[in-house]
């Protein structure tokens, strides 16, 4: 699915060549059974997404992990356009780190991109060693060919926000990307941009805070993070630490995808902001919150107020909308942000959530809405949970969606998720005036899985998307 050149690698030229790039036609996506009382392994499942296919909106393959209760969470590509002007390098392995047991599994999507093989397992003992890492998360595709996964801690749960690196041939650990003892004290996700020389990563918390589920009295007790580490890429060390107003639990960050742009965004989930970072004249960063989701006053929930929890976002490939999930008030957004520091809401759409009709939830009082929405019913099926990760088209039509988080908060929050499984939905997308609009054909159910209702979360496309490809 690359650009067809003469000399080219993987990927494409640039964001707006990509957009160029052909139709996806199948989706990978990490199905979780840690949590769900479900003795069976996690699995990579393919869902067939062409709509001229016998098989569309099915689980074609499903490829078990060998371990149980890894928790498979967020992959990445063994190269990507950040290597396009490599010919050497094509992108046919996904990297699939576990948030809880510090495995990385390497697939094989080369040879059989709709059944796709284990290809290699880096056990966490190999990573301790090298690296005194564990609980691993965001994978990119480095220029220099080599994988990047960030870190959530060290091996005893304690918060560290360090990064493995793994050979882009032999996917052997090679160490860690940061100097020694230059660690964060927190990790989630990152982002590079060469031309700034500068990466971002942000803070969700420990392994040992947040893997059994939310407690509240955490934060009070100031255990979640609140800050982005902004390093220099060449010396591998953090240069500057920002403090986030209202930006509690900064979760994906975003760069705007030309290179050549030196600011980006970050959604807070617990704050429910979106916040954009930016290089000021003098070279250092700084940080303004540029969305805010005002809390629900609420009844029948664990709190009085109850953020939107805002999750996954998204930028679209020409850096116009950015797109984000709530995942406790139920909705999905759309904003232009041809101006990045005044974004304007242009969709909502309402996918479940915990403040539909008839649910246990009651809304006292509402800066936004003038009535608590209706459940969503999609194929006959009500939908469990709320909207989180979510993944755009290249050409920035269709946005798919899944209802996910992290199996032992879903189990707290959407006990429904655990006994109907998750689904992956799919939206319209006005990519002129703005605007969503729920595809009411598309449903994949993966409540009626062979072994019992999954978790499905991350979505990935074979030739790359808007959040796996980085350009230089």
């Amino acid at each position: 699915m690359a650009t067809k050149c003469g000399k080219c690698g993987p990927g494409y030229s640039t964001p707006l060549e990509a957009m160029k790039g052909p139709r996806e036609e199948i989706v990978y996506l990490p199905c979780i059974y840690r949590n769900t009382g479900i003795e069976a392994p996690d699995y990579l499942a393919t869902v067939d997404v062409d709509p001229k296919s016998p098989q569309y909106c099915q689980v074609i393959h499903r490829l078990p992990m060998p371990n149980l209760k890894d928790e498979l969470h967020h992959s990445g590509w063994n190269t990507c356009s950040s290597c396009y002007g490599d010919s050497t390098k094509s992108r046919t392995k996904l990297v699939l780190p576990c948030l809880i047991s510090s495995r990385i599994y390497v697939v094989d999507v080369g040879a059989e991109p709709r059944a796709p093989k284990l290809h290699k397992v880096i056990e966490p003992k190999d990573i301790h060693a090298k690296c005194d890492l564990g609980y691993l998360h965001t994978s990119h595709c480095l220029p220099s060919g080599e994988v990047m996964i960030s870190t959530l801690g060290d091996l005893n749960g304690n918060g560290k926000g360090g990064f493995v690196l793994l050979d882009g041939e032999t996917f052997d650990v090679k160490g860690t990307w940061e100097r020694p003892g230059g660690a964060a004290p927190l990790g989630y996700d990152f982002w590079y941009q060469p031309r700034h020389n500068v990466m971002v990563s942000s803070a969700w918390a420990a392994p040992k805070v947040l893997r059994e589920g939310f407690n509240p009295a955490d934060v009070e007790a100031g255990l979640y993070g609140s800050h982005l580490y902004v390093w220099d890429w060449q010396h591998h060390e953090i240069v500057q630490t920002l403090e986030l107003q209202d930006g509690l639990i900064p979760l994906e960050v975003r760069f705007l995808h030309n290179p050549a742009a030196a600011q980006g965004f970050v959604g807070c989930a617990l704050s429910s902001t979106i916040q954009r970072f930016f290089k000021n004249e003098g070279g250092t960063w700084s940080v303004e919150k540029v969305i805010q989701v005002p809390p629900k006053k609420v009844k029948g929930w664990m709190l009085p107020e109850m953020p939107g929890l805002i999750t996954d976002i998204l930028l679209s490939l020409d850096d116009r909308f950015l797109y984000f999930s709530n995942w406790l008030h139920g909705d999905l957004r759309q904003y232009d942000i041809s101006d990045p520091q005044r974004p304007r809401l242009t969709g909502q759409l309402f996918l479940g959530g915990s403040i539909v009709k008839g649910g246990p939830v009651q809304v006292l009082e509402d800066q936004e809405l003038k009535s608590q929405p209706e459940p969503l019913v999609v194929k006959g099926k009500r939908v469990p949970g709320g909207p989180q990760m979510i993944q755009l088209s290249l050409d920035g039509k269709r946005l798919y969606v899944t209802t996910s988080l992290y199996s032992a908060w879903d189990k707290q929050f959407y006990p429904d998720l655990i006994r109907e499984g998750s689904v992956m939905l799919q939206i319209d997308v006005d990519t002129e005036k703005g605007g969503l609009k729920l595809n009411p054909t598309f449903l994949v159910d993966f409540g009626k899985e062979p072994l019992g209702p999954a978790l499905a979360h991350e979505l990935r496309y074979p030739g790359g998307d808007c959040s796996s490809d980085i350009w230089l």
